[in-house]
């Protein structure tokens, strides 16, 4: 049983930005920190069923703090990697359009790098096809600082770091009921009750649920939550391209693209689509949708080469044909609960933020 004397901060989620969170703020306030877990153990969800690719930081208006936060945590995560030995590869993005719309797209692409601060190239399609022979572009942008990361080894070195700054880990543990009595939250599992003066809402699929039990109108104060399927079909072909292949952006996506992990293998996805249940199957009648979205930019792909991986879901603020939004990282003084701090909606650039993310909520209880 973890001793239920009052702790300084009580963190919800285990996954990359939980784990993050709690690093921070006991390496730089030195306050005593506990992150519930309901699985067994860190990273079981939205952190390590995804693509691993560091973003740069494009797609998003330069105020947003998905823009923001991303382009910081792109340099947190590469110096991070670098320094601890973390499996990474900066090996470059190319973004192609395949018409005339996907070149207007770039135009929009390449004026939000560079009012976001990112290095980008602008290359004719010639010179995308000379830099990767196996792809077709009309036009293309060159993004030099995306790469890909080990999710898995990135979030065991963070639960390392956070583990030498004393944070209590207590997994398998659901919470089922929050009691604030002015002073403290007491957080109620099914095997203990935990009293914090702050807590921090990182439970990624679960958090609208977390703010509910808190008693928070979550549809009124916007932290409704639309789950999100992604799934991922392995290329069983030799393709010698070196980068990460994107098209431009649908709607509500980035679309389906080429990944490359660090041992070489390569993937298309994610798809993306709405649904009611979680469910991480991969549906392979979904194999064409793949083949036709990549053939555009990969022309000699096969379609037979192509297999079903796995599949990830997110926590979306934006429901089906909504314009995207901001990530909710909101701390809840004016709805009653001082030293509450909400992450809602982190989704992708998650991953490539979760450091700045981790400095920001630190900022925010000092």
């Amino acid at each position: 049983m973890l001793d239920t004397d009052r702790l300084d901060v009580a963190i919800i989620g285990a996954g990359v930005i939980g784990l993050s969170v709690a690093w921070k703020i006991a390496e730089k306030t030195k306050k005593s920190v506990v992150v519930i877990e309901r699985n067994k153990t860190f990273g079981q969800e939205i952190s390590s069923r995804n693509s691993g690719v560091i973003h740069s930081g494009i797609y998003y208006d330069a105020q947003m703090l998905k823009s923001r936060l991303c382009v910081e945590g792109n340099r947190l995560l590469y110096e991070f990697c670098q320094q601890r030995g973390i499996t990474y590869n900066r090996c470059g993005k190319i973004v192609v359009s395949v018409d005339q719309d996907g070149d207007e797209k770039l135009d929009s692409l390449y004026q939000s790098a560079i009012k976001n601060g990112v290095s980008v190239s602008r290359m004719s399609g010639i010179k995308a096809m000379n830099l990767e022979p196996e792809i077709f572009a009309r036009e293309a942008l060159y993004l030099p600082n995306s790469g890909i990361v080990d999710s898995h080894e990135l979030m065991q070195a963070i639960y390392y770091e956070a583990n030498r700054e004393n944070v209590i880990f207590v997994c398998d543990s659901c919470l089922n009921d929050i009691e604030y009595n002015g002073v403290y939250y007491q957080l109620k599992t099914q095997k203990e009750a935990i009293n914090a003066e702050t807590v921090i809402n990182c439970a990624g699929l679960g958090s609208e649920y977390v703010a509910g039990l808190l008693d928070l109108d979550t549809k009124k104060r916007g932290y409704q939550l639309h789950t999100c399927k992604g799934e991922y079909f392995r290329i069983n072909q030799k393709l010698s391209i070196r980068h990460l292949i994107y098209p431009v952006p649908t709607n509500n996506s980035l679309g389906i693209h080429l990944c490359i992990d660090n041992g070489g293998a390569k993937r298309l996805g994610p798809n993306a689509y709405y649904i009611d249940k979680l469910d991480y199957n991969v549906d392979d009648s979904h194999l064409d949708e793949f083949y036709l979205a990549a053939r555009q930019y990969i022309p000699s792909l096969q379609r037979e080469k192509l297999t079903p991986d796995f599949a990830g879901i997110r926590p979306k603020l934006q429901g089906p044909g909504e314009p995207n939004k901001d990530f909710v990282i909101n701390e809840e003084t004016q709805a009653g609960y001082p030293r509450w701090i909400n992450l809602i909606g982190i989704e992708s650039p998650g991953l490539t933020s979760c450091l700045a993310i981790g400095e920001y909520v630190k900022n925010m209880i000092e």
